[in-house]
């Protein structure tokens, strides 16, 4: 079980994850448009992403992408999407890469790192409160365009 830091050599495996991710949160199946997306993230260095293998096999990811805090004049990560294959979960790859995503946010001197998750995904919240994240409820969520 290895977590590496993705770069553009491991583009044709990572975007067959991240494809598979967008399927699980049923978007259209879009190989060029998910390609040509993590490109650009990473080529741009605009977000940062952790791959997990079980061997050779690439099983599962974890994007950061970076935000700063005005008040604390600090950087901090969101983790906006973290996947593992689903013959692949229950066996540790999850909690992996939220701890690489963890220890590459103190590396940078982050404040912290902050990520939502559905109300009823008690799956995935049991796994972050294990990690240590701790859910906010002094805040509001609100979203436009």
């Amino acid at each position: 079980m290895g977590i590496q830091k993705a770069t553009l050599n491991e583009l044709d495996s990572l975007t067959e994850l991240f494809d598979l991710y967008r399927v699980f949160y049923e978007q259209t199946s879009n190989l060029e448009g998910a390609r040509e997306f993590l490109k650009e993230r990473i080529t741009n260095e605009e977000s940062v992403i952790f791959m997990a293998f079980d061997g050779d096999n690439p099983i599962g990811f974890v994007q950061l992408y970076p935000s700063f805090s005005s008040v604390s004049m600090m950087r901090s990560w969101v983790l906006n999407d973290l996947f593992v294959k689903g013959n692949a979960r229950k066996k540790g790859f999850g909690e992996k890469l939220l701890k690489a995503a963890i220890a590459f946010a103190k590396e940078t001197g982050a404040k912290g790192v902050s990520l939502e998750t559905d109300k009823d995904n008690s799956n995935a919240q049991k796994l972050y409160e294990k990690i240590g994240f701790i859910r906010e409820s002094n805040y509001f969520y609100y979203f436009s365009i």
